[in-house]
């Protein structure tokens, strides 16, 4: 004899990685829309809409599959120099998926965790960065940055503390 399953257990589960590889997809389109920038060439970006506050996108390296990106506003942090918020991500143009890979500077998962953290620990860290990702990129789509916004700054030297804030 087969027992009916109720409505909520037909409903089928997504496990954490599954929840993770979402997360992925959804900063995919995300930053698609806003910035398209897997058509940016290296350099450095800023997004200006007029509030002072400008979004700093520097496109470190172009690969055939990937990009490899960092955002962040023009605001150092006083006890390290560091730009603060920033975010370092990978975008997967054939997977169409980005990934936030460290929000600053030295913090990669290594730095926070060790090098060998529980894989349950490793999947939590990663789910936190690309929630923030995903609700910072929602937060610059509603404030009105986007590839209209976007200019490139010539003469940028490579992305680090030294580089920011840069007059345009």
């Amino acid at each position: 004899m087969t027992q009916a399953l109720s409505r909520v257990d037909r409903i089928p589960r997504l496990s954490r990685l599954g929840w993770l590889m979402g997360l992925y997809a959804e900063n995919y389109l995300h930053l698609v829309r806003l910035f398209a920038p897997d058509h940016l060439h290296e350099g450095r970006y800023a997004s200006s809409i007029g509030d002072g506050l400008d979004l700093y996108l520097d496109v470190i390296e172009c690969h055939r599959y990937t990009v490899e990106l960092r955002m962040t506003y023009g605001i150092l942090d006083p006890l390290t120099g560091e730009p603060d918020p920033s975010a370092y991500v990978r975008l997967y143009r054939d997977a169409q998926q980005v990934e936030t890979t460290h929000c600053y500077v030295g913090r990669r998962w290594q730095d926070v965790m060790g090098m060998y953290p529980p894989a349950d620990e490793l999947v939590s860290h990663r789910l936190r960065m690309n929630t923030f990702l995903g609700k910072w990129l929602e937060y610059l789509a509603e404030r009105g940055h986007g590839v209209a916004t976007l200019h490139r700054i010539r003469d940028a030297v490579a992305p680090g503390p030294a580089s920011l804030p840069l007059e345009h």
